[in-house]
């Protein structure tokens, strides 16, 4: 249980609606369920509220005078991209729900809101406080995904302990930034974080960058150089792809530690130090230590505690997430603000991502440089994932995927319910059965065969 709340409160709820018969009613439903909620008459309140009410949850409508519910989640993904917010719409509202999706909500409820209010909060705030330690956040990391919110439950949990760290994962998953957030959570966060990439230093400099040299230690050593492991003094190592470091040092580094000293190059005596080892990897290392090319006893020691982050495709849930927290970044830096379109999202959901989270990020930069306007366009990311098209598509085809997306995202929004989807769609229920039978679409959303 959270020390700073009360154990009849099973959460704190931040609550913003321009109606105010409904904004009691919802005060009081989640109040008489042991929710602690915070009102607010508009996203301009809501905002001077946030730091002081620090929800779990937010749960805002999606058309308010002034700042409205997207704007207002933008917001708050910008200030605390870990609170969950839930959007309130009406029918008929579904370019605004994509539009929501795309900044990172994590659901939607239609107004007038029934028994899936409650299911949709203690969900969410079970989830959200689940994983809140000490109200501390790991770093510039965002995620919806339960298998990264389990890595940083983890992390969160070990960074106060000095024991080494092994993480595992995927090229381009967020191993750099996971060992930084490991730091900034521990009692070295006051002294340096020094990293190095394993992979991208020559052999033959390797061991000098990590352990030191004196001058004249050998042809081109012009000055005495303290080292990785010395200028960490009293914080963290981040050795980048271990798995690439040659035979030669993995001994030497085995020896510091074990001895908690180094010696430089040409130094004669060995100097102490007061580091903690986080090391990262994308290679097997037990195949490694199999076939004799890593040293067993040296992945002992690296690998006391293992974190291991899942592939993007393992976590497809967070790309929307991610995409939104990357147009941010990019409108801090004075980009002009962009949008994904319907379908160039759903290629950005369906696409498999062999780089994972640095390649996501990398399109999307690419595609908001080339897009001529607001809105990029499918036709936009799939030259940016290289998958170019011969010619214009047909106007049948066209149609037949406008209709395809138009069914997943609205029996999506709708949470498989098939009826609610047709009303959101403006058909009836049997027509809206037909479409589907039609396009071969399952009740989730998905393909069927």
């Amino acid at each position: 249980m959270d020390a700073d709340i009360a154990p009849s409160t099973r959460g704190r709820i931040l609550v913003v609606d321009d109606d105010d018969n409904l904004r009691r009613v919802l005060t009081l439903r989640l109040e008489s369920a042991g929710y602690e909620v915070t009102a607010a008459s508009c996203g301009e309140e809501a905002c001077e509220k946030l730091p002081d009410a620090e929800p779990h949850m937010v749960i805002t409508d999606l058309r308010m005078p002034g700042i409205g519910g997207i704007e207002l989640l933008e917001a708050i993904q910008k200030r605390t991209p870990g609170i969950p917010v839930a959007i309130l719409t009406a029918h008929g509202e579904i370019p605004d729900a994509v539009r929501a999706t795309q900044a990172g909500a994590v659901d939607f409820l239609t107004k007038p809101v029934g028994a899936e209010l409650l299911t949709c909060v203690e969900a969410h705030v079970r989830q959200s406080r689940e994983y809140e330690v000490d109200g501390q956040d790991m770093d510039g990391i965002v995620t919806h995904s339960p298998l990264v919110r389990a890595v940083l439950h983890d992390a969160r949990r070990i960074a106060r302990h000095d024991s080494a760290v092994l993480i595992c994962g995927p090229s381009g998953s967020g191993k750099e930034l996971l060992a930084g957030a490991v730091h900034k959570a521990s009692g070295r966060c006051g002294r340096p974080l020094v990293a190095i990439n394993c992979a991208a230093v020559p052999p033959e400099l390797l061991e000098s960058e990590l352990f030191g040299h004196r001058r004249g230690a050998f042809t081109g050593a012009n000055y005495d150089h303290p080292g990785l492991f010395r200028s960490a003094e009293g914080g963290t190592v981040f050795l980048d792809e271990i798995g690439d470091m040659p035979e030669r040092l993995q001994s030497k580094l085995l020896r510091v530690l074990q001895e908690r000293e180094v010696r430089p190059v040409g130094e004669l005596r060995s100097v102490p130090i007061d580091v903690r080892v986080v090391s990262a990897t994308h290679r097997d290392l037990p195949a490694m230590i199999a076939e004799g090319s890593f040293r067993e006893d040296l992945f002992y020691r690296l690998n006391v505690v293992q974190l291991r982050l899942p592939a993007l495709v393992e976590r497809r849930e967070d790309i929307p997430l991610l995409v939104a927290h990357r147009l941010t970044q990019l409108a801090e830096c004075g980009v002009p603000r962009r949008v994904f379109s319907p379908e160039a999202m759903e290629q950005l959901l369906t696409f498999a991502w062999p780089g994972n989270v640095r390649q996501l990020f990398n399109v999307v930069e690419q595609t908001v440089a080339l897009s001529p306007g607001r809105v990029i366009s499918s036709l936009l990311v799939r030259r940016a994932l290289g998958e170019h098209e011969s010619s214009m598509p047909s106007l049948d085809n066209a149609r037949d995927e406008f209709v395809q997306n138009y069914l997943r995202q609205t029996l999506r929004l709708a949470e498989g319910n098939v009826s609610r989807a047709a009303r959101i769609a403006g058909r009836n229920r049997t027509d809206f059965y037909k479409l589907m039978r039609r396009y071969r679409i399952g009740a989730q959303g998905d393909q069927n065969s």
